[in-house]
């Protein structure tokens, strides 16, 4: 609606005052066509340019709505100042808002313009078969799921626009409906609470502040169940024998502590489970039963240290265990199947290097039997069958490949009719239904990205539900090899390399070395990898080492990482390189360094520890600076600052500050030599935009051509398809342009 007068028209920014605490907040209102609309800025979140639902302004009175956030806005205007009302969730707050100037993340002057990306996404010349679209447009429809009772079906389906929404499919007739509409904001994931109903999680702009919503399997009683503004809530527990009510983990009381609710799914209701009300020595983690008792939880003491306690009798907690935070012992599973209700199926590495399977009776404090380790990889997972007066089926653990070992004579005999079916492939079974009569099997392997089958147990028949990238064909997609080699001090060292045909034929081609993120903990794994089969298809190989400090090889290896992010992890990656070097695979003058996070920062790092190595670099989301990434993580990681600190480096130990300077490439920028293409999400909350503006601006400041990509509605990494393809095309180009025949050389301008 349009109001004659008085010009609502530009940024208005207010304090809002919650509990305490001041938070800024930004309206941006704007008129086409005679029609009002607006976007709000959230900048303690990290969070821009979210648009609003509805904007009218009338009689000088501006009504701003937000419906999924539960958010109402309404001020009347005199002159520069719009006095105002703030609504959510029931509750109202004053809200004055004065005229400004919309600033936006970080340097607006520093990103590439889409001309100048443009230009580098054509240097990506050749007759390829795929396009990049071929391998990052998301499936048409994805995540399958069965109700409970088996009677739907839902899952995601892309539209026109790129929007993946929620769609319930009725078994018996066909018929199916759209429930969960996305619209602006990404839904980052969804799943089944009970029969007739479904929950699902929404963030703003890739600011991680997630919400989790309702709603019923026909689209109706739509609600967000936890409306508080600045909140991060985490699903926690689905109770199977109260469809009524789920558990949230929500940091509403402090931001940098996470506390237990139990939420009514229908009217919202909710009810404080245990307060975590010691944010010196937070709760790190909450155990609870399949009826929703909490039975443990686990404190984070001194910030390293920390303590498990166990209700013997309901309630009344009692120190299990003091432990130091490099120790695994934890619940995987309450084992029902007993009469005792104190036993459980633990992971435990406090008795051997390796993580292993226990089962434990917690309150006697012993382990009952070792039920399941290996002798090279930690293993941590197991299945249990519900509908079984549970029974324990598998273990499974990931080695080179995922490895699934049956134990119980059903589970056999379902492993066996699957890995029979579909030879040479890896499987997992997403979901079935309460009574097992239906298996949702998915099926992949390093040249198939996925297909989904059901599994009808009484009829003994498989039927392929959705293959999630038909266009992509399993002949024409590169092999992805396990490896392992020794590095330059001893340590055994595996990972993966994928080669392109040229490669197999005996050339020698240009390589990706593309370390993980992390990196405390997380490792790479042998599958389908969109990104090395789109390298592939250019002629490139891809290699990923699996470098100290990674996860799964036990703790000895992963604490053989400390200290040494930017260092000896760095010569593991070196090692990996030289390694497929001496095999003859690759060309040693055409290897590029490619990484997102700690990859991102890898790739810095290694373009100023051996500038001789690389071509070039493409840094995606990367640290810089370690001093200032240690002062903007998001509060819900100060708790674990410390440990941050004995994985990383201390600055107020002097000897690791050195090390610190030495290892953060914004200190030696002066050792760049080659190439480096820098790409950013502006909402980031871990790897704040300042961490990337810092390096462009350094590099440019030399004379250094630096193409820089930033998004200004995603956070850590691109989780929007437009994002995503456009990044690798510009990459394609890039590497194109320093890998390939037109190869160019200097980094300057010209």
């Amino acid at each position: 609606m349009y109001s004659y007068g008085q010009d609502v028209q530009g940024s208005w920014k207010g304090n809002l005052s919650v509990q305490g605490t001041e938070m800024p907040l930004i309206f941006n209102v704007s008129m086409e066509d005679g029609t009002y609309s607006s976007t709000m800025d959230s900048p303690s979140q990290g969070a821009t340019d979210i648009p609003m639902d509805e904007t009218t302004f009338a009689n000088d009175e501006l009504t701003i709505v937000f419906k999924q956030a539960g958010i109402k806005y309404v001020g009347n205007l005199d002159g520069s100042t719009l006095n105002g009302t703030f609504y959510q969730a029931g509750m109202e707050f004053p809200l004055v808002l004065e005229k400004t100037e919309k600033t936006i993340p970080g340097n607006p002057e520093l990103p590439s313009s889409d001309e100048e990306l443009d230009a580098l996404t054509k240097l990506d010349q050749g007759d390829y078969r795929y396009t990049v679209e071929d391998y990052f447009a998301k499936p048409k429809a994805s995540t399958f799921r069965f109700s409970p009772d088996g009677k739907y079906m839902s899952y995601r389906e892309k539209d026109e626009n790129g929007k993946r929404h929620i769609y319930v499919k009725d078994v018996a007739s066909g018929v199916a409906k759209r429930v969960i509409e996305e619209k602006e904001e990404l839904v980052r994931g969804y799943g089944w609470i009970n029969n007739e109903r479904l929950v699902y999680i929404m963030d703003r702009g890739g600011d991680e502040n997630y919400h989790v919503y309702a709603v019923n399997l026909d689209g109706s009683n739509q609600k967000d169940l936890t409306p508080f503004d600045g909140i991060r809530a985490q699903f926690s527990d689905l109770l199977k024998d109260d469809k009524d009510h789920i558990i949230v983990l929500m940091n509403k009381n402090n931001p940098q502590v996470f506390e237990p609710y139990k939420i009514n799914v229908v009217n919202g209701e909710m009810e404080q489970l245990y307060a975590n009300d010691d944010p010196a020595n937070p709760i790190a983690g909450y155990d609870f039963d399949k009826d929703g008792k909490l039975k443990s939880f686990t404190r984070i003491r001194d910030g390293v240290e920390q303590d498990i306690y166990y209700a013997k009798e309901p309630g009344k907690f009692e120190l299990l265990k003091s432990l130091n935070w490099k120790d695994s012992f934890g619940i995987l599973q309450f084992n029902y199947a007993t009469e005792n209700p104190h036993d459980a199926y633990m992971v435990s590495n406090l008795e051997n290097d390796k993580a292993e399977i226990v089962l434990y009776d917690l309150k006697e404090d012993k382990i009952i039997e070792k039920v399941f380790s290996n002798d090279q990889y930690d293993v941590s997972n197991l299945g249990i069958s519900r509908n079984r007066d549970w029974e324990l089926d598998y273990f499974s653990y990931e080695g080179e490949r995922n490895v699934i070992v049956p134990v119980s004579e059903y589970f056999t005999k379902l492993h066996n009719k699957i890995t029979a079916k579909f030879e040479g492939k890896q499987y997992s079974i997403p979901d079935a239904t309460d009574d097992e009569s239906k298996y949702l099997i998915f099926v992949q392997s390093d040249r198939l990205y996925g297909v989904y089958y059901s599994y009808d147990a009484e009829k003994d028949e498989f039927t392929e539900l959705y293959n999630l990238m038909p266009q992509l064909k399993e002949e024409d997609m590169a092999e992805m090899r396990p490896i392992s080699f020794k590095s330059r001090d001893g340590l055994t060292i595996h990972g993966y390399i994928t080669l392109p045909k040229a490669a197999l034929q005996g050339q020698k081609v240009p390589v990706v070395v593309n370390p993980h993120g992390g990196p405390q903990g997380i490792r790479d794994s042998w599958g389908f990898n969109p990104e090395a089969q789109l390298f592939a298809s250019r002629g490139y190989a891809t290699l990923q080492v699996n470098f100290r400090i990674s996860g799964g090889y036990g703790r000895e290896f992963l604490e053989t990482g400390f200290k040494q992010i930017g260092r000896k992890a760095m010569d593991d990656v070196e090692d990996g390189l030289q390694y497929v070097i001496d095999q003859g695979w690759v060309d040693k003058d055409k290897a590029a360094i490619y990484g997102g996070s700690h990859g991102g920062y890898a790739v810095l790092r290694g373009l100023t520890k051996t500038p001789d190595l690389y071509a070039c670099g493409v840094d995606y989301v990367g640290v810089s600076n370690l001093f200032t990434f240690m002062k903007t993580i998001p509060p819900y990681w100060k708790p674990y600052l410390k440990i941050i600190k004995e994985i990383w480096y201390d600055e107020d130990v002097p000897e690791e500050k050195a090390i610190m300077e030495e290892v953060s490439p914004v200190y030696q920028i002066d050792r760049i030599k080659k190439p480096l293409f820098v790409v950013q999400g502006a909402n980031d909350p871990r790897v704040n935009i300042d961490e990337s503006d810092q390096i462009v601006s350094a590099l440019r400041a030399k004379g250094f051509d630096v193409p820089y990509m930033v998004k200004y509605d995603e956070g850590h990494g691109f989780g929007k398809e437009e994002n995503s393809i456009h990044l690798y095309k510009a990459m394609m180009g890039f590497y194109a342009k320093h890998l390939g025949q037109q190869e160019i050389t200097t980094p300057l301008r010209d």
